[in-house]
């Protein structure tokens, strides 16, 4: 009884631990790193559906599923701050992928110690780490497909109808979530693997098996077609088609990106994972006889969309594999936890241990404290933190915006008319009777009668986000500059149009 009541003691300490160093590493500055234009639309999005229920599906407009929104709806009811509010739908997505990595992980090997490393692991993964602080769609695309894979391991091994029900709620969530939630509908027949073909009965349990399966297909489907609600359902396959290449363009050239394509994907695979990491997802491979069935499911659920990718991806950015690499941490926490097995209370056992972790908590400590010195990968210092769609000198437009209006009228016109500008602007101020936001592109030689017309009345300003000088015409004063991240060359510049000189336009 003493043993037990240390265990469960142990057991809760555990949980506590992890949860307390997921909630530092995932809500310490969580809005130091500035909006990104992608999160800025989301946000924008859910404002209008969270005033508006005729547009709750506005998101389809640009052929995004609406659940990330729609969570992010409820949020910004409670949240003064909107990038906060989108944000913490991410945080609590990895709340989430927490919990379905320790019941997969234990699911499969039976093994809590597996079970609280994979949770460890995804707790100070760079990768888990950077999209869990984005209002972005792509934590909840981990999260759902995590937990399809746990609800589809319990189906094929007990074949039961509340399994089946809950695995179509979740499968359709996950649709409704993004494209990609599909494939986990896709992957449902590789679970056979873990199917007991040595029981009797078995050609009957298949088949219950199967007719389960096909309820949760069944009940994910209508919980999709609530899409076509919306005129622009549509808009879905178009969206689509920007990132993937249909079947019959494919068809002309179906190796020409791919190696290309996996050549770049296995380096964000390395850098966001750490080598260490991505290292020991590789040497379950080599004991494979050990728990076959269950490493080789989590490497299909890994390899087959990654490939995939590879093969028929027209876009690429690393975020579209944060749900590939769930697998891969179950698998890493194998080999941690046979390292831990065998070299447990050594001083080998310690240094190998901070051998593999180091790297992951270099790299969150940036992540959290200082993004711009993060070791991320290139394509995503530029979206995040070097180039034009990040949100450098938002924060501050806003508050200078903010206390101009406390004194009357103010105008604020925006290089863009979609993306970071003027949604990044908006989320803070489209409510104030005192501002008036109006998107202008491309910008004309000329300053338009819009612009000189305000001028005359109000103070008006002009942000350039793009564009790093204005029309030589117009009559502008430069009020601020904002560098974009560590680049010199690229700013965001808030101009005020000179009264004086507009009247004579």
């Amino acid at each position: 009884m003493i043993a037990f009541g240390k265990h469960v003691r142990a057991v809760l300490a555990g949980v506590a631990g992890l949860f307390s160093l997921y909630v530092l590493t995932r809500l310490v500055n969580l809005t130091l790193l500035p909006i990104f234009t992608d999160e800025a639309i989301y946000i924008r999005w859910s404002q209008i559906g969270a005033n508006d229920a005729n547009w709750r599906f506005i998101s389809l407009t640009d052929g995004k599923q609406p659940m990330f929104t729609w969570i992010m709806m409820v949020l910004l009811k409670a949240v003064a701050d909107p990038l906060l509010a989108g944000r913490l739908v991410s945080v609590m997505a990895g709340v989430g992928s927490m919990i379905g990595l320790y019941f997969l992980s234990r699911e499969l090997f039976a093994n809590k110690k597996i079970a609280f490393i994979a949770v460890l692991l995804y707790v100070l993964s760079p990768f888990a780490l950077m999209y869990d602080r984005l209002a972005l769609y792509d934590s909840l695309v981990a999260m759902f497909s995590i937990w399809n894979l746990y609800l589809s391991v319990l189906l094929v091994k007990n074949q039961r109808l509340d399994t089946a029900l809950l695995l179509g709620l979740m499968l359709g969530a996950g649709m409704l979530n993004k494209t990609s939630g599909f494939l986990s509908l896709y992957l449902l027949p590789s679970t056979l693997l873990l199917f007991d073909w040595s029981k009797s009965f078995r050609i009957q349990r298949l088949m219950r098996w199967g007719g389960f399966v096909i309820v949760a297909f069944a009940l994910s489907q209508v919980l999709y077609g609530i899409l076509r609600l919306s005129p622009f359902f549509h808009m879905i396959a178009q969206k689509d088609a920007v990132f993937v290449y249909p079947l019959g363009e494919w068809l002309s050239h179906p190796l020409r990106f791919f190696r290309g394509n996996l050549s770049g994907l296995f380096d964000w695979l390395r850098n966001y994972l750490t080598l260490p990491v991505f290292i020991l997802t590789l040497l379950p491979a080599a004991f494979m006889w050990n728990r076959f069935r269950e490493k080789l499911l989590l490497y299909i659920w890994w390899a087959a969309p990654f490939v995939a990718l590879a093969l028929f991806a027209k876009i690429l950015y690393p975020r579209f594999i944060l749900f590939m690499t769930m697998p891969l941490l179950v698998l890493a926490a194998v080999s941690m936890e046979a390292i831990f097995r065998r070299f447990r209370f050594t001083l080998l056992g310690v240094c190998l241990y901070a051998i593999v972790l180091f790297p992951s908590m270099y790299a969150g400590y940036f992540i959290v404290t200082n993004p711009l010195y993060a070791p991320i990968p290139f394509s995503d210092r530029g979206q995040l933190l070097d180039d034009w769609p990040s949100g450098w000198g938002v924060r501050e437009v806003h508050a200078l915006i903010g206390e101009e209006a406390k004194k009357g009228k103010v105008a604020v016109f925006t290089e863009g008319t979609f993306g970071l500008m003027p949604y990044a602007i908006e989320i803070y101020h489209v409510y104030n009777k005192n501002i008036t936001i109006r998107g202008i592109w491309p910008l004309p030689v000329d300053l338009p009668a819009e612009i000189a017309e305000s001028a005359r009345t109000q103070p008006t300003y002009l942000v350039l986000n793009e564009s790093q000088s204005p029309p030589a015409e117009w009559p502008l004063e430069l009020v601020g500059a904002w560098q974009k991240g560590t680049r010199k060359d690229r700013a965001l510049r808030l101009y005020k149009v000179v009264s004086s000189l507009a009247r004579s336009l």
